[in-house]
């Protein structure tokens, strides 16, 4: 496994987990603010990395699909257990990945979410009404081996994104990336 493809590994598994997802979405601050409660972060927040919905179907019977995204992040009221309707997709650019193909993730995802869904939900989770979200956000994570041409691309097209600058060299720890794992508010 090549370095490039073992620093998106790593950022995959660490945005998997929730204090780091908030991390990210630390660096982007208009998506931090849709954060329901720092106060109790890991209510307020369900991380699904290469999540599966069920979409609807009237002609056919429900069917489930994979999303192309790495990481889906759904908002939840702490105290009413339930989803709301801000639903954020995490898109890291994967190790030779031109930017028609990063881009076409995205648009991938906007068509399938076009349809009536619901969530499959781990099962930590499962009890929580998972319909279909309002607000469908994205997010691009660009790492050190991302050209800069999908750079000027992904700010050219407006779409938010977080550059992850780390040595492609070393042995990557998520620690190096993000020095702290704590949430503050």
């Amino acid at each position: 496994m090549t370095n490039n493809q073992i620093l998106y590994e790593t950022l995959l598994c660490a945005y998997s987990n929730q204090l780091e997802a908030i991390n990210l979405l630390k660096q982007y601050r208009p998506y931090f603010e849709l954060i329901p409660s720092l106060r109790r972060p890991t209510d307020s927040l369900i991380t699904m990395p290469l999540p599966v919905v069920k979409i609807s179907n009237q002609k056919d019977n429900d069917r489930n699909f994979q999303l192309m995204c790495d990481v889906a992040l759904l908002m939840c009221d702490p105290e009413w257990k339930i989803k709301t309707g801000k639903e954020i997709f995490i898109f890291i650019h994967r190790p030779e990945e031109e930017f028609s193909a990063l881009l076409n993730r995205w648009r991938q995802v906007e068509v399938m979410l076009g349809n009536e869904y619901s969530w499959l939900l781990p099962w930590k989770h499962h009890q929580i009404m998972n319909e279909r979200g309002e607000y469908l956000y994205p997010l691009f994570v660009t790492c050190s081996y991302t050209p800069e041409r999908i750079k000027r691309g992904l700010t050219g097209a407006s779409l938010p994104t977080v550059a992850i600058d780390a040595a492609e060299d070393e042995t990557l720890e998520f620690e190096s990336i993000y020095p702290t794992n704590t949430v503050q508010e």
